[in-house]
């Protein structure tokens, strides 16, 4: 569901005519030979595209007004070989609405100090040209990500392909469309929010639909997909004896296979990415979709609980982020805390819906009582994250702004197994310390259902947050109680403020 393969990032080569004809061939001889490069590159999984080598200010502002209108280009990294007057860029970088990366680099790693002359001073100044490209993008105050160093270095790759990644999501924000079933759960206040003012930062559309309309697509779904789907669930999952052929509760296992795949239709035919459901609106559903959200999730869906938009929106930003690398992205939810450690933990969980990409070995098809909704018992996945770096973000609307609040964690291993408790589950060390990151969060007005990801960091959200204009305060392991809420401070007066200055 989620393919990288389609989308390009256009590299965009500066010079003028000063130099001469031959030396522009040059320039691009080498940014084709850079390009070439960061295309071998397997961390940066989505195409690099050179540019004719842009020399004039009309050549510059027709690349940007191109990119603009490219489906398929997601950004533009711009990089000054020679001395581009930054006078050319202004209309350029006016019009520009794709994601910008300055690259400064040089196609030369080291100075051939016996051969230097003034004609390889002419041609490699990208010392010089890049700060002038710097100083016009600033007078312009245009966003965007700045990355120093040699465009072989591992180091630079990375932060190139960690910028795409999040030129992704924010290219995805702008087709996404979420599904509503039923409103936000009654009475909480963070789940709420403004969908049209999330539309216009954002490029999300968020509507709702009847429960009946989904109903009706699941009753419609054929006894032989259901059959075909089941038999899925025995082979990929550790199902208990229960739910197996010939076991008592079977029939429920039918169910929540049914309900898989009228969701999965109803979502196709909308063309959505994301959706949420709440307990407390299920129409005719015979039980609360918990293995159906969960295989969703796993196919790169988003997904929120209790008519939690923003962070089905979030889930499958995040879930872009990461694709094709090591480890997955859930929803989730900090539920309860073990203070009875040394460095004192978080239990993640949710009634149901925890995708299974954060599972540390094969799931287990489990069926339970639910204590909420009035249904008959859900078929759930069980299973507990494996032990590594992660982050958990939230996503919440303060009125004037969103706001993104993350927190690097260390998930652990649980101290003991948990053979009562019928759901999945991650356990982690909050960095600095819980009672710091739980502080912070607090300061911050974090929501409690969150996205958490063993997939992307801090680098990625913080580049995702530059693109989209979004507040972002991230909690991690140099984070003081007495900083952050300066932070907070700071932020106020400046949102405020930045939409008039």
């Amino acid at each position: 569901m989620i393919d990288l393969g389609a989308l390009e990032v256009w590299f965009l080569t500066g010079s003028q005519h000063l130099y001469g004809e031959e030396t522009l061939r040059e320039v691009e001889r080498q940014a084709a030979r850079i390009v070439a490069g960061l295309g071998e590159d397997e961390r940066i999984r989505i195409a690099v595209t050179q540019r004719p080598v842009l020399t004039t200010a009309d050549s510059i502002a027709q690349a940007c007004r191109d990119a603009n209108g490219s489906r398929n280009c997601i950004g533009v990294i711009a990089w000054m070989h020679t001395f581009s007057p930054g006078k050319m860029w202004i209309a350029g970088l006016s019009a520009l609405q794709k994601p910008l990366l300055h690259l400064h680099t040089q196609h030369n790693r080291d100075l051939p100090w016996a051969e230097i002359d003034m004609d390889f001073m002419n041609l490699n100044q990208a010392a010089h040209g890049d700060r002038e490209f710097g100083y016009i993008a600033t007078r312009l105050r245009h966003p965007r990500k700045t990355v120093v160093g040699h465009w072989q270095d591992p180091e630079v790759r990375c932060r190139i392909a960690t910028w795409s990644r999040a030129a992704a999501a924010w290219h995805e924000a702008h087709q996404l469309r979420v599904v509503r079933f039923g409103d936000n759960m009654r009475e909480v206040a963070v789940t709420e929010g403004d969908k049209v003012e999330a539309q216009v930062r954002l490029g999300v559309s968020v509507n709702g639909y009847g429960l009946k309309e989904l109903t009706d697509r699941i009753e419609s779904v054929a006894p032989a997909e259901i059959d075909t789907l089941v038999e899925r669930y025995d082979d990929e999952y550790e199902v208990v004896p229960e739910l197996r052929a010939g076991g008592g509760r079977r029939e429920s296992l039918r169910e929540a296979a049914g309900i898989e795949l009228g969701l999965r239709a109803f979502l196709t035919e909308h063309r959505a990415g994301a959706f949420t459901d709440t307990f407390e609106d299920l129409g005719a559903l015979g039980q609360l979709p918990g293995i159906a959200v969960q295989r969703l999730m796993a196919d790169g869906y988003g997904f929120g609980a209790e008519g939690d938009w923003k962070t089905a929106i979030l889930v499958r930003l995040i879930k872009v982020m990461g694709s094709g690398l090591g480890g997955g992205t859930s929803f989730m939810e900090d539920y309860t805390y073990n203070f009875g450690t040394e460095s004192p933990q978080v239990l993640g969980a949710h009634m149901l819906e925890i995708c299974p990409t954060i599972a540390g070995g094969r799931p287990r098809c489990e069926i339970h009582p639910l204590a909420i909704g009035a249904r008959a018992d859900p078929v759930r996945l069980v299973f507990t994250a494996p032990p590594g770096p992660g982050v958990v973000v939230g996503l919440m609307d303060l009125g004037n702004r969103l706001r993104l609040v993350a927190n690097e964690v260390d998930v652990v291993e649980p101290e003991e197994e948990m053979p009562r408790l019928p759901v999945a589950r991650a356990v982690w060390e909050p960095r600095p310390s819980l009672a710091t990151a739980a502080e912070a969060w607090l300061t911050a007005g974090g929501p409690h259902h969150t996205c958490f990801s063993q997939a992307v960091g801090l680098d990625a959200l913080e580049d995702f947050a530059e693109i989209a204009g979004l507040e972002l305060l991230a909690i991690g392991a140099g984070t003081t109680p007495g900083q952050f809420r300066k932070e907070v401070r700071w932020n106020q007066v400046y949102y405020h403020l930045a939409d008039g200055l």
